[in-house]
């Protein structure tokens, strides 16, 4: 009993912490410390070294020993799977790929004069966009920017577009995204088959309801505000960073699929006599692009300085995405060691709950912390790293509860009205992120259903 009320005291200071704008980062790293020191006195007979990692002689240094554990294994692993992933993002935007595939993804809708309809079917092709862009904050700027002023020159108003264009993110689908890796890694499947087999399945009828439910939002609260249909004459909202770019060819938008097509051919899916890394993957799709710009530009020194955008959005997603991944599970390892885990498993047992019931309780729980923080990646990381004990116990996969866990993270970070996506898109929408969240969560709370009954009770 000791172990659970820390445990949930510590949860509690943290989550209160991370809503008052406190780094999660340093928060959940100081928060782990803290568990695996009290477990040193409240679980003296639990172990509180890495995986199979030797004591350094002295329990007080094996605390921060798993540190440097967790760090050397998911820097070397997941880490540079994210680090590689970040990079090649990067360098498909600075030479202009990732416009190119926005801007011939977004062409056919224009040509459709049904605005709440185009509304609709272009939260479709954003999510699909995502696959390849896989930064929501970074995908909503490029459809601001390139999509905003169609669908507002079509007559829906400003709100409505920003708030559709503040979902295209949701599902985190594809192994360029850092979650989508983690999950499955964690779950000890390949990041091909975790994509195909059981994210796409789900994923499909996830974004078949959101988007008629983007429809039905984008029409309802437009009407009760009195918006008339009308076509209204506006400029794109100025795009921050670097200086605007020269437009690149047209078969750009095709390098940003590169990685993803090679990862599904060569992988158990289609020719399992090769396997193809996904860090390897997506080397030769940044250096195609490289081959690109040599053929395009011919100035040497310019390409190869431009090629260091690959190597500067590595840095950035080993700073932002793979020192929480780290931080997160330092917590999760306290929360584990100090036996909350365990106590919740055998109440859970005792009351007579299921896989079912226990995968719903930490959807729940990501959930809320999503919202609460404007973070999907904080929410997931924090307790996906508790999923395969708990389902273990269950005798069930730890996909079975990793997968909804990962969805509904993503799904609820959309309805948090701060998370950096809604604050941005709202201010492109003449509103208050509230007023965005508002007109989110109808298609967001449509997904987080379709995924926890799909996902939980027919997979």
């Amino acid at each position: 009993m000791l172990s659970l009320i820390i445990g949930l005291a510590v949860t509690v200071i943290v989550a209160w912490l991370i809503i008052q704008k406190y780094q999660p980062h340093t928060v959940l790293l100081l928060a782990g410390l803290v568990l695996l020191a009290l477990t040193l006195v409240v679980a003296p007979e639990s172990s509180i070294l890495f995986k199979k990692a030797k004591s350094t002689g002295l329990s007080f240094f094996d605390i921060f020993d798993y540190v440097r554990g967790s760090l050397a294994y998911r820097a070397a692993g997941l880490g540079m799977i994210i680090m590689a992933a970040g990079g090649f993002a990067k360098y498909m935007d600075h030479i202009g790929a990732t416009d190119a595939m926005v801007d011939v993804a977004i062409r056919p809708l224009k040509l459709i004069n049904a605005p709440y309809l185009v509304l609709a079917l272009g939260y479709a092709v954003g999510q699909f966009l995502n696959i390849f862009i896989p930064s929501a904050a970074g995908l909503a700027m490029l459809l601001l920017v390139t999509f905003f002023p169609t669908l507002v020159r079509l007559g829906v108003s400003r709100a409505a577009a920003a708030a559709m264009i503040g979902t295209t993110a949701v599902l985190d689908l594809g192994p360029a995204s850092g979650a989508s890796n983690l999950a499955a890694k964690t779950a000890e499947l390949d990041v091909a088959v975790y994509f195909a087999q059981h994210q796409l399945p789900v994923g499909i009828a996830a974004i078949a309801v959101i988007t008629v439910l983007t429809y039905v939002s984008g029409r309802y609260f437009d009407g009760r505000a009195g918006h008339v249909v009308a076509a209204e004459a506006v400029d794109a909202p100025a795009a921050e960073g670097d200086a605007p770019k020269a437009k690149a060819p047209a078969f750009y938008a095709l390098l940003p699929m590169v990685p993803l097509t090679l990862i599904l051919v060569f992988s158990k899916l289609l020719v399992s006599s090769v396997k193809l890394d996904v860090v390897t993957a997506m080397l030769i799709g940044a250096l195609l692009g490289l081959l690109c710009e040599a053929v395009r530009h011919r100035d040497g020194k310019a390409i190869t300085k431009g090629f260091m955008a690959f190597f500067d959005g590595m840095g950035r997603m080993f700073a932002r995405i793979v020192s929480l991944i780290v931080c997160a599970e330092v917590f999760a390892a306290g929360l584990k060691t100090i036996g909350m885990v365990d106590y919740l498993i055998d109440l859970a047992q005792n009351a007579g709950f299921g896989v079912v019931a226990m995968t719903l309780v930490m959807c729940a729980m990501v959930i809320v912390i999503a919202v609460i923080t404007g973070s999907g990646n904080a929410a997931f990381f924090s307790f996906g790293h508790l999923a395969p004990t708990i389902s273990a116990t269950f005798g069930a996969a730890p996909v079975a509860m990793l997968l909804p866990m990962q969805l509904t993270a993503g799904l609820a970070r959309s309805m948090s009205p701060v998370a950096g996506v809604i604050i941005a898109v709202s201010d492109a929408g003449d509103c208050s992120p509230f007023e965005i969240v508002r007109r989110t969560a109808l298609p967001v709370i449509g997904g987080i259903l379709t995924v926890l009954i799909y996902g939980v009770f027919l997979a």
